[in-house]
């Protein structure tokens, strides 16, 4: 059965959420975060993506970035843009896109869970891509990012979450560049919503599979110099988004290809129908 986890966020004040609040960093690149960065010195782009703060073509993985990434994310907690709860919680979380909302909960997962196949996956991995988010984790002593989990519909849960929307004021409400509104509502008492977990038998994971492998890396090796592990440790816990399958929406997922050798549609057109004016989003 899943495990949910109360943790102490770290969080923007309300007042600054919205120049703080960032792209995951796996969805830009490096000019587009640089771009998209400049001029906000508390854009979260400067922790996920902290090769914008170097000289231009330094790579990716050069110990200099996780160590700038190191500095950003302590400079940011140190100053008054943000604020650490005093008390382990879990929080409500709506997403509305084109009008369409999900609501779910923030919380930490069991990197347990992820290992013993209680959390599931449905992608491979890639090397190289698990070191980097790996060395991020190790290096900033931190998750700078949740992950996306899903799981099969549950009334009870999705009850004690509409609870939380009508009786508390939330933390933040905002709406993003992209038109995506963000709310977010801590949960005052939080043992109901981990006991109604603790009665699902399977987590899927939606968006996230590098960071899940890599909480687990982190994780392995942290344990292993811990001569009094006790499994209690915030290193055995990852941050994740939980969203109920009836309240999400499968979105198209396109590739560009570059450098199209003369000859390859012909080819490509003589194992599939080639249309050059069809809808970018299949039904």
């Amino acid at each position: 059965m899943a495990v949910i986890h109360p943790f102490r966020a770290w969080r923007p004040r309300p007042e600054k959420v919205e120049l703080i609040a960032s792209e995951p960093y796996d969805v830009i690149d490096t000019s587009e975060a640089r771009r998209k960065a400049e001029g906000f010195p508390q854009s979260f782009l400067h922790v996920v993506r902290p090769e914008i703060d170097l000289k231009e073509g330094t790579p990716f993985d050069d110990d200099s970035v996780y160590k700038k990434g190191t500095e950003n994310l302590k400079e940011l907690l140190e100053s008054d843009d943000f604020v650490q709860d005093k008390k382990p919680s879990v929080y409500v979380y709506r997403l509305i896109m084109e009008g369409r909302s999900q609501l779910g909960v923030f919380a930490c997962v069991s990197v347990e869970d992820y290992d013993n196949e209680v959390i599931l996956k449905h992608e491979l991995t890639r090397p190289a891509k698990e070191d980097d988010r790996t060395r991020h984790i190790l290096t900033q002593s931190a998750h700078a990012e949740p992950v996306m989990l899903t799981f099969r519909d549950d009334e009870n849960i999705t009850q004690k979450c509409e609870q939380v929307v009508v009786n508390e004021q939330p933390l933040f409400d905002f709406t993003a560049d992209d038109g995506v509104r963000h709310t977010l509502w801590q949960v005052p008492e939080p043992k109901g919503l981990v006991g109604a977990f603790s009665k699902i038998p399977k987590l899927y994971v939606a968006d996230g599979h590098h960071r899940c492998k890599s909480a687990s890396r982190a994780a392995e090796e942290l344990r292993n110099k811990n001569k009094h592990h006790t499994g209690k440790e915030e290193y055995n816990f990852f941050p994740a988004v939980l969203f109920p399958m009836d309240q999400m929406q499968i979105m198209a997922y396109n590739r560009i290809v570059y450098d199209v050798p003369d000859e390859f549609m012909e080819k490509l057109g003589e194992t599939v129908k080639l249309r050059p004016d069809a809808d970018p989003k299949p039904s």
